[in-house]
C-alpha cells in the first residue's frame, strides 16, 4: 500500500489574503463550496487542470522564528524563467536569492518570497531546459 499527497498545507497569518495571492501566481481557483472569504481561517485553492490543492491555515505562532522547511519550485508554463520572475515581482513577491548561472550560462533559478515571507523558486521553463541540455 502507498500514500498520495492530498494537498499541500501552508501555515500563515492571513489565509484569505495569501490564498488570493497564490491564486494570481499559479492560476489556481477556489474549491466549490469552500468558504474562501476574508477572515476565514482556512482557505483552499486548486489547479483546475491537475487537481493539486493548497490549503492555507492561519496559525498563532511566530512564523518568522524558524526558516520554512518546505517550499515550491515553480516552472513557467510558457515563456522564460526571467519573464516569470518579473511577473511574480509585479504581483508583490520579493527576491531573496539569485542562482541564475550557478551551473553555467542559462542555468539556475531565482529564490523569491510571497507577502508573508514563504520562499519559493522559479526554475527555467521546459523549453529553456531543452535548448541548453
Amino acid at each position: 500500500m502507498t500514500s498520495f499527497v492530498s494537498h499541500t498545507t501552508i501555515d500563515c497569518a492571513n489565509a484569505y489574503e495569501l490564498s488570493e495571492w497564490w491564486k494570481q501566481l499559479l492560476g489556481y481557483v477556489d474549491i466549490e463550496g469552500d468558504p474562501n472569504l476574508p477572515g476565514h481561517e482556512e482557505c483552499m485553492i486548486r489547479d483546475a487542470e491537475t487537481g493539486h490543492s493548497i490549503l492555507f491555515i492561519e496559525v498563532a505562532d511566530d512564523l518568522s522564528a524558524v526558516r520554512k522547511r518546505i517550499h515550491f519550485d515553480l516552472r513557467p508554463r510558457a515563456g522564460s524563467r526571467d519573464d516569470e520572475v518579473e511577473r511574480v515581482l509585479g504581483l508583490g513577491a520579493r527576491q531573496v536569492g539569485d542562482q541564475r548561472g550557478k551551473y553555467g550560462p542559462g542555468t539556475g533559478w531565482v529564490v523569491l518570497a510571497d507577502p508573508e515571507g514563504n520562499e519559493f523558486c522559479i526554475l527555467r521553463s521546459e523549453a529553456e531546459v531543452s535548448t541548453t541540455s
